[in-house]
């Protein structure tokens, strides 16, 4: 019986070796160029602008915003640690976040703060708001990654930690805070929270030159040389303005100032009255508000 166990084991092992001499080897047939690239590059802001996540109604306003064009002016890189100001309804948080989440990013989002407000109630309101604000993204973490949250207010604290951040981002916002009489502490937060040589990206609605600044900015324009005046002041050097959201049919002077314009295109203003002879389709004709670009950097030490 050990013979024949022996012979069969010969028999199996010269079977075997026959197979491996006549059975070609099996070779992974190697990723095509198309493969290999699609592979290796991580998505543009092209890319994330086409996200799905972004509604209809968000993307025709990309005519006006030009969400592409202003992060590339600004230098924003996918692995950037980045605060947005403000995000509002997240119109550019949507493009942020997914971005910077491509690789290893992160947003910090930077919401008003609703400990400011003497009224319980309000200030209940206000955070409601911003937690709501905050689960939607946190719903979908493959997508937008792990946002952060701070304040920013007249009494707020830090927006980040000392020299931490490559970018503070506005977008619009400044004629607010100029309404509050606390513009100043703004690029003065943004100095402290970025790092030496970080960036600070502003866009807002222009006040031609020629015309009389409001220091309240009520409505809702601004001198883009009052907004190099307070970045100066601050601390920051001036890079460059950019055209890009540029609008020449905007003559800045609107029965319900920049309000008038799409997409709020107001027809009354806080009381409810309206104008005679007030044509809302003079407005939308006219398109959103003509907008300054302008970078700036915090000195490298």
């Amino acid at each position: 019986m050990k013979s024949i166990l022996i012979f069969g084991a010969a028999a199996l092992a010269l079977t075997a070796c026959n197979q491996a001499e006549t059975t070609p080897p099996t070779v992974d047939t190697p990723p095509t160029a198309a493969e290999t690239t699609a592979e290796a590059t991580p998505p543009s802001l092209a890319d994330i602008a086409a996200g799905d996540w972004r509604t209809a109604e968000e993307k025709a306003r990309d005519a006006w915003r030009h969400p592409v064009e202003t992060l590339t002016f600004f230098g924003i890189e996918p692995d950037d640690t980045v605060i947005e100001i403000w995000p509002g309804n997240g119109w550019y948080t949507n493009i942020l976040a997914p971005y910077l989440n491509t690789a290893g990013g992160k947003l910090i989002v930077a919401q008003f703060d609703p400990a400011v407000f003497d009224d319980p109630e309000r200030s209940a309101r206000v955070a409601q708001r911003i937690d709501d604000f905050m689960a939607v993204y946190a719903a979908d973490p493959e997508t937008f990654g792990a946002l952060e949250l701070s304040t920013f207010s007249a009494k707020s604290g830090p927006l980040a930690p000392e020299g931490s951040v490559d970018a503070v981002l506005t977008f619009r916002n400044i004629h607010n805070w100029m309404g509050g009489d606390y513009s100043d502490k703004f690029f003065r937060d943004a100095y402290a929270a970025l790092k030496p040589g970080g960036v600070l990206g502003v866009v807002e609605h222009r006040l031609p030159s020629s015309s009389e600044q409001d220091p309240r900015a009520s409505t809702g324009y601004v001198h883009e040389d009052f907004v190099k005046a307070l970045a100066a002041a601050a601390g920051f050097e001036f890079v460059e303005a950019s055209e890009i959201n540029a609008n020449p049919a905007d003559t800045a002077d609107h029965p319900f100032g920049v309000w008038t314009l799409p997409p709020v295109s107001t027809t009354t203003d806080r009381d409810g009255n309206s104008v005679e002879g007030f044509d809302p389709e003079v407005y939308k004709a006219i398109g959103e508000s003509d907008r300054m670009t302008l970078k700036f950097i915090k000195p490298a030490e």
